[in-house]
């Protein structure tokens, strides 16, 4: 009877929830219903835990579940998941009170979430998915996460001899790591491409995740993520992945994968493991042929706000919202600048971390990048804000040789005040990197000023 109470107060909630904001209360209902009955979503029926997929990992994971998702629904699949990004088990709590009957019963084809590396095994003590992908496992957010090989130690326990399915990146030494754990292993991963680079010896690299050795790699089709191979126990990324994305153009945006040729959505090299991982998954759990999902790429948007391009009093600003403090991500989209051959501005905020009391501002994350290239591309001027970030985001351009000439500091997130330093450039070609809180302002600043959306 709890379960009933539950779940008829959760869908009260949810629809005065729609009726006031359909974008909001991601979290809420499932929240609120599970500390009625603490067990709910193992309550729901009618799902075969064949049918449900954990998609988890450091960086990646929500793109990949929305392009897994939009694959399969676009091929005719009734799918229940995530979308707004809410990956911990109240926000898969509340996917299946949406689309559940008053009885608790949910229909549908298969079940796919974006989950939380720390909490894969408290959701699936509930939900006992019977498949999982891993994108990686990387550096981020070190007050909650500690070591990316913190994350590694308890996401090895919670899946050793759990039967899985595990769908894993080739060329991501942590995630490769977990062959030994799987029932059946799906690798997927990237030939190596025209974007592909190598780090001098200054630059960390990251140990073996089985006899904690020096990791070497062969070169890096996106930060921490290439052909590697261990100098001790012989751990490596495979020749040719079970899906591997090849022959990659990234000028005329398309690429093959599987026998199929695919057009990009977005042509920049971190998205090619997204689109390698969800054509393995599209195959092997949903038993759609590649070809049937490159028909479904063209249609693809992103989760809003986490790539854009948008024209703005005639300057086209480039947005990237990355996940703060996170090496990895700062440098693919440091890369993607440094790619650029013409005149640009760069408008970075890094911003401090407001999860955990106290909240965390140093920008280590920063130091662990190679900002060379971007330097030596050609950069008008350098714009620093956010507060207090800003001036540490500064420094690290003056260690990295930027005459501090070129570099504007503006100790403020205020859409209007950086909005005004872009106003300024001479370059029409901006690139911008917030974080989402200062995103959402900016947004409606936009739709305001008239801004238009590519």
């Amino acid at each position: 009877m709890r379960f009933y109470i539950a779940l008829w107060f959760a869908k009260i909630v949810n629809g005065l929830i729609n009726l006031i904001d359909k974008s909001r209360g991601s979290n809420f209902a499932g929240e609120h219903a599970m500390k009625i009955d603490p067990q709910m979503v193992a309550h729901f029926k009618g799902i075969d835990p064949d049918r449900v997929l954990f998609i988890t990992g450091t960086n990646g994971k929500s793109t990949t579940n929305n392009l897994v998702n939009h694959i399969f629904r676009e091929n005719g699949k009734k799918v229940v998941s995530n979308l707004e990004g809410a990956n911990l088990i109240y926000g898969v709590c509340t996917a299946l009170i949406k689309a559940s009957s008053l009885t608790g019963r949910v229909k549908a084809d298969y079940f796919i979430f974006e989950t939380d590396e720390r909490f894969v095994p408290v959701i699936r003590r509930q939900l006992p998915a019977a498949n999982l992908l891993i994108t990686n496992l990387q550096k981020d957010q070190v007050q909650r996460n500690g070591d990316p090989d913190f994350i590694y130690r308890k996401l090895k326990e919670a899946v050793k001899g759990q039967d899985l399915r595990i769908f894993l990146n080739n060329e991501e030494p942590r995630a490769r790591a977990f062959d030994e754990d799987a029932r059946e292993v799906v690798s997927f991963g990237v030939a190596r491409h025209s974007e592909a680079f190598r780090k001098s010896g200054s630059y960390v690299t990251m140990a073996c995740p089985r006899c904690h050795h020096k990791i070497v790699f062969d070169y890096y089709n996106t930060d921490g993520i290439g052909a590697f191979h261990c100098s001790n126990c012989g751990h490596h990324s495979l020749a040719q992945a079970d899906y591997t994305v090849e022959d990659v153009d990234f000028e005329n945006r398309s690429f093959r994968e599987a026998g199929a040729d695919f057009t990009m959505p977005y042509d920049t090299p971190y998205m090619l493991y997204n689109y390698s991982a969800a054509v393995a998954v599209a195959k092997e759990f949903g038993g759609i042929e590649p070809s049937a999902a490159a028909k479904a790429f063209a249609g693809f948007r992103n989760v809003g706000g986490r790539f854009e391009i948008m024209h703005y009093k005639g300057k086209t600003i480039k947005y990237m919202r990355i996940k703060q403090e996170n090496p990895e991500t700062l440098q693919t989209s440091i890369n993607v600048m440094a790619a650029d051959p013409n005149r640009k501005m760069v408008a970075l905020g890094l911003c401090p971390l407001v999860d955990m009391i106290p909240h965390y501002a140093v920008t280590f994350y920063a130091y662990d990048c190679d900002f060379s290239k971007l330097v030596k591309s050609d950069v008008e001027k350098y714009f620093c804000f956010s507060n207090p970030v800003c001036y540490d985001t500064a420094n690290r351009f003056i260690y990295e040789g930027v005459d501090p000439a070129k570099i504007t500091i503006e100790d403020s997130e205020d859409v209007e005040v950086i909005f005004r330093e872009i106003e300024e450039a001479k370059t029409d070609n901006i690139y911008l990197i917030t974080w989402l809180h200062t995103y959402e302002h900016m947004e409606k600043f936009l739709k305001k000023e008239g801004a238009v959306y590519e």
